[in-house]
């Protein structure tokens, strides 16, 4: 992103007054991407049903250093027939959240195969993706480190940087703490994609 952009913009861009990211949440239905959406957007829990679409909610975040940054999410629903949907909400994104449920090990398969599927499109080359390993706060949820192996996280594409964060999206658990991973590695990314721009 940010490829057609004049200079002047992307020297306004990089100030923390006009920082806006485009983010898209995707993952198997029931993993609890709306609960995520709503977590951040509320700071409570807030009861959902399956998402037939998508919903969007542009909500400010203050990050660690007291930085505020405005998300501009994308909760697309996760049923089998709306996946090939996603590559539509990836374009020109900034960077994934993919929510895992952590306790359904019989569709962590399946998840991985999404998760793969969307990261290899040739447009997402390079795009952050925060995997969020939700419903860590269940007794039978699996280890980060189970969760990294069942979803081959070492062999997404080296161009492709990702953080696995541990969450209970129902208290918000971890949530920020992800946020912020994300938030470094786009800033990483967009700084790579200047150096190379001014290279040309």
């Amino acid at each position: 992103m940010g490829n057609g952009l004049s200079d002047q913009t992307s020297i306004l861009s990089s100030l923390p007054s006009f920082q806006s990211f485009h983010i898209v949440i995707l993952g198997l239905d029931c993993a609890g991407k709306t609960t995520v959406l709503y977590r951040l957007q509320f700071n409570e829990f807030v009861n959902t049903v399956p998402t037939k679409g998508f919903n969007t909610e542009k909500i400010k975040v203050t990050l660690g250093n007291s930085k505020t940054v405005t998300f501009h999410f994308w909760d697309v629903g996760g049923q089998e027939k709306l996946r090939p949907l996603w590559k539509s909400y990836t374009r020109c994104t900034d960077g994934i959240v993919f929510v895992v449920d952590s306790v359904d090990v019989e569709r962590m398969e399946e998840a991985k195969t999404e998760l793969h599927k969307i990261t290899r499109i040739s447009e997402n080359q390079g795009v952050p993706v925060l995997i969020i390993a939700n419903k860590q706060d269940l007794r039978n949820s699996l280890s980060l480190s189970e969760i990294e192996k069942l979803l081959a996280m070492g062999e997404l594409s080296s161009s492709t940087p990702w953080h696995l964060q541990p969450t209970c999206a129902i208290i918000g658990d971890g949530l920020k703490e992800g946020l912020e991973k994300l938030h470094d590695m786009i800033i990483k990314r967009r700084k790579m994609l200047r150096q190379q721009k001014k290279k040309r």
